[in-house]
């Protein structure tokens, strides 16, 4: 629209003075009238008022209907993207993007009833068309960022992601912005210019996430019994997956670092996308419960002091 826009002829100004000469000769023409023949003046105003009240009951019809037939337009192209099972991050940016457009047509078609002169209102508009321009340059850069994760789909309505520093699951996409809503039940919403241009981590792109956990257990373990009782724990847990699954392994346990106080031992296990978190949970609460039952002791911060006597 804003390159239409800039394309228009701009006014000259021997057509703003043209304009202006125009009115002042009506203005005199009515004066003129109006002193000749006072009832006929009258007469002329009220045939042109009531005109112009006409056109502006007919200008409200066609504000009215022409706004419900962009609801219906935009509920029956829901029902379609539904019925087809469309993405609803693309069926909402196409819905966004067809209401936006029409209500466009709309104003302008209300304007043009109206007897305003249309090529007359682009070229004013072209006037400012720089400020204007200017002052939405980030709503062009969010629309052009809609498009660009539209077709480059980086993400879907309904997965998990973090960007930006937030982290939700996404439920629409609009023509500026991509709407999350949090796991604490608060709804973000992300400029498409910057999303597009940033860092995007999707949690829900593959079936399966492998749970990275961390044991911390003291000096003096028997690092055998201790990796033998943490496999034990996850291999009685029914949501860690084997190799007979794909894409997943073996669960897997070894010591990943030996550090200033303790031994540290890492887990890793395969889990649908959708367990991760209540395995997760889970295997920490047993791991915690578990271990020094079985004589394994969690460490504390260590720290020797030597002292030596003074002479």
């Amino acid at each position: 629209m804003m390159h239409l826009i800039l394309q228009s002829s701009p006014v000259s100004a021997e057509e703003i003075v043209q304009k202006a000469d125009s009115a002042k000769a009506v203005l005199s023409q009515f004066k003129e009238m109006l002193v000749a023949d006072p009832g006929t003046a009258f007469q002329q105003l009220g045939r042109d008022a009531l005109h112009f009240g006409l056109k502006v009951v007919l200008v409200l019809v066609l504000y009215f209907v022409g706004s419900w037939i962009i609801k219906r337009i935009k509920r029956a192209m829901e029902r379609y993207f539904q019925h087809k099972k469309t993405d609803r991050a693309m069926a909402s940016f196409i819905c966004s993007f067809v209401s936006i457009a029409l209500t466009v047509v709309l104003i302008i078609v209300l304007v043009s009833t109206l007897g305003i002169n249309t090529t007359s209102l682009a070229a004013l508009l072209a006037a400012g068309g720089m400020a204007l321009g200017m002052a939405l340059s980030g709503t062009v850069q969010n629309f052009a960022g809609g498009l660009m994760l539209m077709i480059f789909k980086p993400f879907k309505a309904g997965d998990y992601i973090e960007a930006q520093g937030y982290a939700g699951v996404v439920t629409e996409v609009t023509i500026v912005g991509t709407h999350l809503s949090t796991i604490d039940n608060r709804k973000v919403v992300l400029p498409n210019g910057a999303l597009s241009n940033s860092n995007i981590v999707n949690y829900s792109s593959y079936p399966l996430r492998r749970i990275d956990l961390p044991v911390r257990v003291e000096y003096g373990t028997d690092a055998v019994r201790c990796r033998e009782k943490l496999l034990e724990i996850i291999r009685e847990d029914s949501r860690i997956l084997d190799a007979r699954t794909s894409g997943a392994s073996d669960p897997f346990v070894a010591v990943q670092k030996l550090s200033e106080s303790s031994v540290n031992f890492i887990i890793r296990a395969w889990v649908k996308g959708e367990e991760y978190w209540p395995a997760l949970f889970e295997l920490n609460e047993r791991i915690y419960t578990e271990l020094p039952q079985a004589g394994i002791k969690f460490p504390f911060p260590q720290l020797d002091v030597h002292v030596h006597p003074s002479e």
